[in-house]
């Protein structure tokens, strides 16, 4: 078999796995696991042949034309390099994995078949956009994700929370895919080809016409698939759907897609300053509004939804210095230690018997009770946090070195500018992603709160598999040194400089948490529960569905009361309830542009009904009522009818006589 042949396989099997599964869902129910494990296990040990296969040599890049266009055709095409191969390698392991935990995590649901194929079709759609060469059917896979998201988002439709947080992801992200399509549209009228490695050398040879335009116009769509600011507002709000499907999306599918779209294009990105500008501020408020925000959440799965922000703001942030190197290293160690903490998440769901809600401030003794969970995430929380030896450590001082040499000039064609936005924002990230981490490590694990209930122990499949993340977890750093023969041959390795700053704020951020966290459990212990209810008749269900309607954090039976051993509301003071709501910026929204489209809407339905419905009757009305006339002329007695007929001649004769005469009328 060749290596395109099997290429070509990696995204068919869960593709076709995703088919089956929802043809023989409710006949062979029987099958319904082994199809959606067995496809997605076989693409993910093909995306490693592939990668052996591809190993550091040339890009593979082949294609056959898929139908004349009468202008610029569009390839089936595939491009092979190290990027796309190690990217797929991710995306066929952490899809395997979520497929393997989903047998037990969803073991009870009803609807189990439906949601595997969706998985399956998801990472079948992402395989196509890191495997394919053209844009077309790149843009085939970003479609066919967006909706797979909103179907998994809402898989618990049942719910208020998960319809909503899914019609809001697919809305947020198509605002964001129609200046995406233009985008690549006004790219290949520059290029004449919608082929990657044609764009790319017409970009090399300047035949790109309108370089800051394309680029703005593709970032539009990059803001909204990566959940980046301005449109990153459905992202924590997709926590609502079961937490397998949020370590799908957050680790290695629809949030990575846009990064690996600039990793690709990145020449038409630094054709143009300005877009480089764009890029580079757009990661700094990411990243810094996002730290903020997930010191502030009470939900475990809020937390890491707002991380993830920020950690795709790192990678963008490289992209916005010219390494792309840095951002897919990033990239990739990211999925692993972040898929591990959502599946960890879920543990901590399942313990508590309860499929979407995690509240910190309910939680105590579950170090103890779930033994698995605690160390792998302990170890993730560390990755996240950039403390060495773990594999977060060396992508993110990847990161933050090429921001140096950018910020020093060191970097050809990348205004210091920029260097020097995301070097001091990644600093400042640094500190708030080892603060909020430390925050959800003390207050998970080493909690004061009412101990919910043992629902028992959980299936062995799912703390098999947060041991499997890990590894990578754990030991990916160690792949810094070789990565850059699959890359473009740029160092990996941490600087002195960055590797001194970076690790000594991140050091800060938790001992500075550790302490609040100590003062503000000290002052709980001295502080009756909150006396702030929801209703004060309502049981601690009610108060648990208000805390969830309004992201509040729980205390107690109080839902909304402030929770004294909160540390973040100690570290955020007076900016704490407005970073536990995202900035308000959902709020800012809905007045600027929700509130406009439903009075217009309003307005429209009054004008449909009042105006246009008033001619429409009008015009019926006129005929009814002549009919209704000529209708009570029908009565349908002869003598009436003889009677008017002699009338009328009597009539035509007097007039004929008065003609006759001369007289006239």
């Amino acid at each position: 078999m060749t290596l395109t042949t099997t290429a070509v396989l990696v995204p068919l099997l869960p593709f076709l796995g995703a088919v089956a599964g929802l043809l023989l869902g409710r006949r062979a129910p029987g099958f319904v696991r082994p199809l959606a494990v067995l496809p997605t296990l076989a693409a993910a040990v093909l995306t490693v042949v592939v990668a052996v296969g591809q190993g550091t040599g040339p890009a593979t890049d082949v294609a056959t034309e898929l139908t004349p266009t009468g202008s610029i055709p569009i390839d089936l095409s595939l491009h092979l390099d190290g990027f796309a191969v190690l990217i797929a390698v991710l995306v066929g392991t952490v899809a395997t994995c979520v497929q393997l935990y989903s047998t037990g995590y969803l073991r009870d649901d009803p609807r189990y078949a439906s949601y595997a194929a969706l998985v399956s079709l998801f990472t079948s759609a992402m395989l196509l956009v890191v495997y394919t060469g053209d844009l077309m059917v790149l843009l085939v896979g970003w479609e066919v994700m967006g909706i797979c998201s909103y179907f998994l988002v809402g898989h618990y439709w049942e719910t208020e929370a998960a319809r909503s947080a899914s019609l809001k992801a697919f809305l947020v992200t198509k605002l964001g895919d129609v200046p995406f399509l233009f985008g690549i549209f006004a790219l290949a009228t520059d290029a004449g080809t919608f082929r990657i490695t044609g764009i790319l050398g017409s970009v090399a040879g300047g035949g790109l016409h309108h370089p800051t335009l394309v680029a703005l116009l593709l970032l539009a769509g990059v803001a909204g698939k990566s959940a980046q600011f301005p449109l990153h507002t459905w992202l924590p709000d997709a926590m609502a759907g079961p937490t397998p499907v949020s370590a799908l999306i957050h680790a290695a599918t629809m949030v990575a897609a846009g990064v690996y779209v600039v990793a690709r294009l990145l020449p038409v990105f630094a054709a143009s300053a300005a877009a480089l500008v764009v890029l580079a501020v757009m990661a700094a408020i990411t990243m810094v509004g996002s730290g903020l925000a997930a010191l502030a959440q009470d939900d475990i799965k809020r937390v890491l939804a707002y991380s993830t922000v920020g950690q795709l703001g790192y990678m963008l942030g490289a992209l916005a210095v010219g390494d792309r190197g840095a951002a897919v290293f990033h990239l990739i160690s990211h999925g692993a230690f972040k898929a591990l903490l959502f599946l960890g998440a879920g543990v901590i769901i399942h313990a508590a018997g309860t499929n979407s809600l995690a509240a910190m401030s309910r939680m105590s003794g579950l170090a103890r009770r779930i033994p698995d969970a605690y160390w792998t995430m302990t170890v993730a929380l560390l990755a996240l946090a950039a403390i060495p030896p773990f594999a977060g450590f060396f992508s993110k001082e990847a990161v933050l070195g090429a921001a140096e040499h950018a910020a020093t000039g060191d970097a050809h064609g990348i205004p210091g500018a920029v260097g020097w936005t995301v070097l001091v924002s990644g600093l400042l990230t640094a500190l708030l992603t080892a603060a909020y981490a430390m925050r959800l490590w003390l207050r998970v694990f080493r909690g004061k709160g009412a101990e919910a209930p043992d629902h028992g122990r959980r299936p062995v499949v799912m703390n098999a598999v947060l041991w499997v993340l890990f590894v990578p977890t754990a030991a990916l750093g160690l792949a810094a040194p070789l990565l850059p023969r699959w890359f473009d041959g740029r160092s990996l390795a941490p600087t002195l400089t960055t590797s001194v700053l970076g690790t000594g704020v991140a050091l800060v951020g938790g001992l500075v948490t550790y302490a609040a966290w100590r003062h503000t459990t000290a002052l709980a212990a001295r502080t009756p529960i909150g006396a702030v209810v929801a209703d004060p008749d309502a049981g601690p269900e009610a108060a648990e569905e208000t805390a969830i309607a309004t992201h509040a954090p729980v205390y107690g039976d109080n839902a909304g009361a402030a929770d004294p051993a909160d540390p973040g509301r100690l570290l955020l003071g007076p900016l704490q309830p407005h970073a536990a709501v995202g900035f308000h910026l959902d709020a800012l929204y809905s007045a600027l542009f929700v509130r406009p489209v439903r009075a217009a809407a309003t307005l429209v339905r009054f004008l449909d009904r009042e105006v246009v419905d008033t001619y429409v009757r009008a015009a019926g009305a006129g005929p009814r009522l002549l009919g209704a006339a000529v209708r009570r002329a029908q009565t349908g007695n002869v003598q009436t009818y003889l009677g008017a007929l002699l009338a009328g001649s009597l009539v035509l004769a007097v007039a004929a006589v008065l003609v006759a005469t001369g007289t006239g009328v």
